[in-house]
């Protein structure tokens, strides 16, 4: 059973991590609307949470409906690697670029990405 001063601590967690996790979303939103923009999609789509996942496994030569496999548990984390890989090989980066940026810092990645010299390249 969970004490009063329980719930009191894990709401005083979550107000100390918000303004956190508000900045990480805006960092994220800002890079993806530059690797959108590079795509050919509009970049305002980055904003909007569950469609810029739709837009970045679109960019990484998927088609959307594949966005649906990040659903199903353990399917979603190895779909992940996947999207990572496709979407580096997409701008000309390599696997230990796509592993380490783009699927474990995927911010990072996403502003090298995005800011970088590197160009987007269609699927074919």
């Amino acid at each position: 059973m969970e004490t009063i001063t329980e719930q009191a601590n894990f709401t005083s967690i979550m107000q100390d991590y918000g303004p956190v996790a508000i900045v990480w979303y805006i960092l994220v939103a800002i890079a993806l609307w530059r690797v959108f923009s590079k795509a050919g999609y509009a970049g305002i789509l980055a904003i909007i949470p569950i469609v810029n996942i739709f837009i970045l496994v679109k960019v990484a030569g998927y088609s959307a409906w594949m966005t649906l496999l990040y659903v199903i548990p353990i399917v979603g984390f190895i779909f992940s690697f996947f999207v990572a890989f496709r979407l580096g090989d997409r701008f000309g980066k390599g696997g230990a670029f796509s592993f380490f940026l783009l699927w474990l810092l995927s911010p990072i990645g996403y502003l090298i990405l995005g800011f970088g010299a590197s160009r987007y390249t269609p699927r074919s």
